[in-house]
């Protein structure tokens, strides 16, 4: 009988896949000393499992639903329909109703209960599937009990709850549920408390919403709750809502939904002392669990009842930090255009990367920057560095206006000038800045190279724990050539000119954003460079039909050895080689080593080399490049003949000249430091892979990819030992699939509080939606809406709307005409890279790919920064 039924106080932690998610919290809850539980017994899934069991048909349907897609909708519906009526039908088995009625007789027949279903995958830390199954209250007597535990089984069939398991990537046939049977409480009031603010995520400000008679008016959006707010033990917000309605419990069984009395409808719900007291409550559950708590309470004559408790799984984790002090972190993924989680040996390599002070959190990287926010002059040198993202900025000047990080005197030191990078520029720094010398550029990128071919050439040789402790030692080879001062000292140049010329120009001929249109088509920019190398791979292609139709049809990356057999075969093979020789270690969101490169799968490419084809007559990459160097020209003249009709017009022109000089010879190498970080890894990786294969045969790990959940360190230690726990690795990829629903903030406090800057705009049509101009000019286009490079269908005229781009979504450059991206600021590559093929582009736009829907028609203006959708 006891593994059928359990009581409350019988529950073990570790009975999860008997009693589900809401059945084991609630068993939790009942032993935390002082948190008043109402009794109740769970009917496990072992009950639920003995009435399907021998179920022919619910089988063949079950199997029928695990092999259909989120978009069979009306398969799904019509399956799921069918699995309900033949649970509604199915006698629950003899051995179950009698441990029912034996539980009921100890907590009494005549008793009023709740019945909620109770799965195996809800309530859970990555999960919490809140409101996927059904809840029946104030259920009076056995047979209507044992009717409703029915139907709570049937309701593991909702079509939200099917869908919702689809989505999260749960299969159907091994989820289970359980039932509560709980004593019914009949509350004046009634609500939720969140141990962590819902809208802000701060950890220390706990939210309560309250409204009078059952929860559930509140939870099915009946009413509008009064909501409270309380920061250690004291409240600190109110809002108090008019309760129209509410929903009570009947004598007879059943509830019923009532008008509240005119004069009670704006009475706040709880006095000063409950909410208190409550939130006291909150703060011990949560203690108890160890996380923040969803909770839903009654209040019933001046006592708290807790009928269940939640963790809340949408909050983004607080970076670690080894101490209590205030911290304040800044989010790497938004400075480096990618925002997705990073997987472990990743964050290994970008750590061992950077000297930056980095903590991690959700599989992203964030710099603490309270030190900094701690003194007068770095915090004047944090909100010039930032000065170009409007949303971080906005968010430092909220915690500086706080107080949060309190302010230490200063030592008398000057603020560098580097850090003066992004707002106006008096012309007496700059004047101090190098010369252009023509070598400086081709030199870095020579000596650049020669160290990446030595460093293939000597890495051939190393296996094992040696590989490991090479790679660490060309970690420092790495970080002179990406920290060299000449090589920093040359893209700040050309940035501090692009902000001297946009300043100037304006104030000088009522002119915005001039340096848009001067870095256009500028020599030596890798990236767009790669861009521009696929439309002459598309060139040399074009000619042979065998070879086009063989590429529509490819599904896997050999392809390129069945290619030479075709007519043009061998030329196609080795333009896409040369092209991989020299592009190939890139890829989107290439910050992350374990991201495939396309060398790994070449095929990525055929897509955008085919639209290439399709949309581009011959020789399209030369004319593109010429018609940017041009206009850029063009700007250049007709800028200096305008200057010298001014007065002193001769010495202003004279340093105009000089500086697009400075732009146009040095902006261009912005892009390579990148570049040769990322050829690196890309070495680095395929040595480590290598090991992989030996630990795959050494049967240590089942996939080569399972070294990507290793730190560097870890991976080392297990090449040495060849020893794994193999719990580590699906945990973490457990984590890395939780961590890819979080959306990173920009800022994030230690509270865990996300605090968000606004764009300050007058002056916008009226449904703008709001960005940051990162490249001038206005186009209007077909919107795309792609989240995954390989997605992409892009035909000419077409503007790009995602979350993010790094230089490896460069190829789909040269086919819009425009860019939204929801991430980025004024010198981030999608940005530089915009400028240069002369696209519109809007950058740092909240939420951008769910306001804007693929196919819309859309105006993006690049000079003032919003969009219009048409």
């Amino acid at each position: 009988m006891s593994s059928l039924v359990l009581g409350f106080q019988e529950m073990e932690k570790t009975q999860l896949l008997l009693v589900g998610g809401k059945g084991l919290n609630l068993g939790e809850l009942s032993k935390i000393k002082g948190i008043q539980v109402p009794e109740g017994f769970c009917v496990t899934t072992v009950g639920y499992q003995k009435a399907i069991e021998k179920n022919e048909m619910y089988h063949a349907l079950l199997d029928r639903l695990t092999m259909l897609k989120v978009e069979n909708r009306d398969q799904i519906s019509e399956i799921s329909r069918k699995i309900r009526q033949i649970i509604m039908e199915v006698e629950i088995p003899s051995d179950v109703v009698k441990a029912v009625t034996h539980y009921l007789s100890q907590l009494g027949d005549e008793h009023a209960y709740a019945v909620r279903s109770s799965a195996t995958a809800e309530d859970l830390p990555h999960a919490s599937f809140a409101g996927q199954q059904d809840t029946y209250l104030n259920i009076i007597g056995k047979e209507a009990i044992l009717q409703h535990i029915s139907k709570c089984w049937a309701s593991l069939f909702t079509d939200r709850a099917v869908i919702y398991r689809m989505k999260n990537g749960f299969d159907q046939s091994q989820v289970y549920l359980s039932v509560i049977v709980q004593r019914m409480v009949l509350p004046q009031a009634s609500g939720i408390m969140f141990t962590a603010d819902p809208i802000t995520f701060n950890r220390k400000l706990l939210s309560i919403d309250a409204s009078f008679g059952l929860g559930e008016a509140l939870v099915s959006g009946l009413v509008t709750a009064d909501c409270y707010k309380v920061q250690d033990g004291e409240i600190v917000n109110k809002r108090i809502a008019a309760k129209k309605l509410a929903i009570y419990g009947r004598k007879e069984g059943g509830t019923e939904t009532k008008q509240i009395d005119l004069d009670q409808q704006k009475t706040q719900t709880l006095t000063e002392q409950q909410i208190v007291q409550l939130a006291r409550i909150g703060r011990q559950i949560e203690a108890y669990f160890g996380c923040p708590q969803d909770i839903e309470w009654c209040l019933v004559d001046d006592t708290f009842y807790i009928v269940q408790s939640r963790p809340i799984t949408t909050l983004f984790p607080i970076p670690e930090a080894n101490d209590q002090e205030n911290h304040v972190y800044l989010s790497v993924g938004h400075q480096q255009m990618m925002t997705d989680p990073i997987k472990p040996l990743g964050l290994s390599f970008y750590l061992l990367t950077t000297p930056a002070p980095m903590r991690k959190a959700g599989g992203r990287l964030f710099v603490d920057i309270a030190p900094r926010l701690a003194t007068p002059i770095g915090r004047e040198a944090l909100l010039n560095t930032m000065g170009s993202d409007p949303l971080i900025k906005g968010a430092l000047m909220t915690i500086i206006e706080r107080d949060f990080i309190k302010s230490l005197p200063d030592d008398g030191e000057k603020i560098p000038s580097s850090s003066k990078n992004n707002e106006g520029i008096s012309s007496s720094d700059f004047q101090a800045q190098i010369e252009y010398d023509p070598t400086i550029v081709s030199n870095l990128i020579k000596s650049s190279e020669t160290s990446i071919e030595e460093l293939k050439q000597t890495i051939q040789t190393k296996s094992g724990s040696d590989l490991f402790n090479f790679i660490l030692e060309d970690f420092q080879q790495l970080k002179k050539i990406l920290f060299n001062p000449q090589s920093t000292r040359v893209f700040m140049t050309a940035m501090e000119a692009s902000s001297w010329i946009n300043e100037k120009m304006n104030k000088w001929l009522g002119e915005k954003n001039v340096a848009d249109t001067l870095s256009q088509s500028v020599p030596n920019n890798i990236t767009s460079e790669m861009g521009l190398a696929l439309l002459d791979v598309a060139d040399i292609i074009r000619p042979y039909p065998e070879v086009i139709d063989y590429l529509q049809r490819v599904k896997d990356d050999n392809f390129l050895s069945e290619l030479v057999k075709l007519d043009g075969g061998q030329e196609s093979h080795d333009a896409i080689y040369a092209y991989l020789n020299k592009y190939g270690m890139r890829c989107a969101g290439e910050i992350d080593v374990t991201k495939t490169r396309w060398s790994e799968k070449p095929i990525t490419l055929v897509p955008m080399i085919l639209g290439n084809i399709k949309n581009f007559e011959p020789n399209a990459g030369k004319r593109k490049f010429e018609q940017g160097r041009q206009e850029a020209l063009d700007k250049e003249q007709e800028l200096l003949d305008r200057l010298k009709q001014l007065p002193d017009g001769e010495r202003k022109a004279k340093e105009t000249a000089r500086v697009i000089s400075l732009i146009r010879n040095f902006i261009g190498y912005r892009e390579y430091p990148k570049y040769g970080m990322i050829n690196r890894y890309f070495v680095y990786k395929q040595a480590l892979l290598k090991e992989a294969e030996q630990l795959i045969q050494a049967g240590v790990i089942h996939e080569k990819e399972d070294v990507y959940y290793l730190t560097f360190e870890e991976y080392r230690d297990v090449v040495s030992t060849n020893k794994l726990d193999y719990q580590i690795i699906n945990k973490r990829k457990d984590d890395y699939k939780f961590f890819e629903k979080l959306t990173p903030p920009r800022v994030i406090t230690s509270d865990g509080e996300i605090i968000a800057g606004k764009y300050e705009r007058e002056n916008l049509p009226a449904e703008a939606i709001v960005g940051l101009p990162v490249s001038s000019g206005v186009i209007e286009g077909r919107a795309r809406v792609i989240l995954n490079m390989e997605d992409a269908d892009l035909k000419e005229g077409d503007i790009l709307v995602t979350s993010f781009t790094d230089p490896g979504w460069t190829p789909l450059f040269v086919s819009i005409k425009g860019l939204v991206t929801e991430v980025g600021g004024l010198m981030t590559h999608g940005a530089v890279i915009a400028r240069e093929y002369g696209l519109p582009a809007v950058v740092g736009v909240e939420n951008a790919t769910n306001l804007i829907k693929d196919g819309q028609r859309i105006r993006v203006n690049g000079t003032e920064g919003f969009i219009e959708i048409l």
